[in-house]
């Protein structure tokens, strides 16, 4: 049992302000295995005014460039050396297999905080052109305040770093808000900030239930939100920026589509980068695949390949290194992907593999890895976002059809296509409309490039140089000739 009863604030674990406690169940073992204080609005109050005396008072937004990418270099490190623990501890709360959370939750989050120590040093923070009146300009980025980085519970530590590279980068104190599901991991984080000397009040740390998210948007002190959730959480949150006025990037959910070509060779290697693409971090992941578009052609080749290669992953405990499958991070959550096993078998889809639940998992809130086929794109299954190990084939007539049907979806977050011939495979992924498309990979985003979504997959874009972008401000200053 982890107990902690602190909030990281200001630079070091203070006593709340609450008797409020949220207790952390593990979904492999449904037992309680730990507590921490649940933030009321005085502890988010808190959070916020050491937050905005960084930025008002601190050395952090005036410091270089290079200072703030040694600073950045420094706290990767401090979370390298805690790679295990977090990685297990991260397993614990939500279910992610060992297998992957050691890189999918804990070393590409370093990999983001290294990359942003590196993209600070050449990102133009101050620019000098021409005015057309004569006079010279500088156009400047300036940090746009601070900012509040709400937490969802599938890759935690990793979307704190998507948050905080840039933020950092850009010289903005920030106050993140973890899911009530996943704030264990975050203690530990908020150890490697101390050891990397980050200046107090830079990073603000409150785990909170759901009920307080609402007083965290609308605090006067923050300027910016940055959520990674549900597109109807994001809906709300987006309206309530625009009252206010308040910048917001949103970063929401997916019903990804991946496009089989007729021409692709469907290897192990190939078949089992597929299997990932869909059911990475249980399904749990809102760049997915979801939805498996296979020409007609090679229909029941593809159903079957997938079936046997889905059939055969490994479910059990997630902190068993040759589990595959772990459970689901809740029992809302298992309950709400049976309602979708439901509705695919009411509409007609066929069971190809799974369907239920482990008959040798007792205990925890586990779904049997499953793929349908027979479905087409009107079904529940293919139009809403399930968020667990469920694969939806569907058949399509050309490559136009195949196009066709990875579009008409409400989401636009990411996709993929699968050929022999990369560069065609290019050509037609520049015709889906989503924020990403990989080729004959697993991979939904590169640290290098913008990362977001078309429709309602959400507004702005992390990752990258891009990235940085919505933590800054224009400002011109406008100079004599000469």
């Amino acid at each position: 049992m982890q107990i902690y009863d602190t909030f990281f604030i200001g630079g070091e674990f203070v006593k709340p302000e609450t008797d409020a406690i949220i207790d952390v169940v593990s979904p492999h073992t449904e037992q309680v295995i730990g507590q921490v204080p649940d933030a009321c609005p005085a502890d988010i109050d808190k959070a916020v005014a050491a937050a905005r005396d960084a930025f008002d008072n601190g050395p952090w937004p005036r410091m270089s460039p290079e200072e703030r990418g040694a600073a950045l270099s420094r706290l990767s490190l401090a979370v390298q050396a805690r790679s295990e623990q977090i990685a297990d501890v991260i397993s614990n709360e939500n279910g992610s297999p060992k297998s992957w959370s050691i890189m999918g939750q804990v070393f590409s989050s370093t990999m983001v905080l290294d990359t942003y120590a590196d993209l600070v040093t050449s990102y133009p923070f101050v620019q000098e052109r021409a005015g057309a009146l004569g006079g010279r300009l500088q156009i400047r980025r300036q940090p746009v305040g601070v900012a509040a980085g709400i937490i969802p519970w599938n890759v935690p530590l990793f979307i704190i770093a998507l948050k905080l590279g840039p933020a950092m980068a850009a010289g903005v104190p920030m106050v993140l808000k973890p899911a009530p599901e996943t704030p264990l991991d975050s203690y530990l984080f908020a150890e490697a900030v101390i050891e990397a000397d980050i200046p107090a009040g830079v990073i603000n740390i409150v785990p909170s239930g759901r009920e307080n998210a609402e007083y965290i948007l609308r605090h006067p002190g923050i300027d910016k939100v940055s959520f990674t959730g549900s597109t109807a959480v994001g809906k709300h949150i987006a309206s309530v920026c625009g009252e206010q006025l308040k910048r917001v990037t949103l970063e929401l959910g997916g019903k990804s589509a991946a496009i089989v070509l007729d021409d692709v060779n469907l290897d192990d290697a190939l078949l089992g980068e597929m299997v990932q693409s869909g059911l990475m971090n249980n399904g749990q992941v809102c760049g997915a695949q979801s939805r498996i578009l296979a020409p007609r052609s090679r229909y029941e080749e593809v159903v079957d390949a997938l079936g046997a290669a889905v059939g055969a992953l490994a479910v059990g405990d997630p902190l068993d290194p040759v589990t595959q499958i772990g459970p689901l991070v809740a029992k809302r959550q298992r309950d709400r992907v049976e309602g979708f096993l439901k509705s695919g078998k009411a509409d007609g889809a066929r069971v190809v593999t799974g369907g239920g639940r482990p008959a040798d998992q007792p205990n925890g809130w586990y779904i049997e890895p499953t793929v349908f086929a027979d479905v087409n794109n009107e079904m529940q299954i293919a139009r809403e976002e399930i968020f667990g190990p469920v694969l939806s084939v569907i058949p399509y007539d050309t490559e136009d059809d195949a196009v066709r049907i990875a579009n008409d979806s409400n989401y636009g977050l990411c996709g993929s296509v699968w050929t022999g011939d990369a560069d065609h495979g290019a050509e037609v992924g520049a015709r889906v409309r989503t924020g990403v498309v990989a080729v004959n990979s697993s991979m939904i985003l590169d640290f290098n490039a913008p990362f977001g979504g078309f429709k309602e997959s959400g507004l702005g874009r992390e990752l990258g140089p891009e990235g940085i972008d919505p933590y800054t401000e224009y400002q011109t200053i406008i100079l004599p000739p000469g």
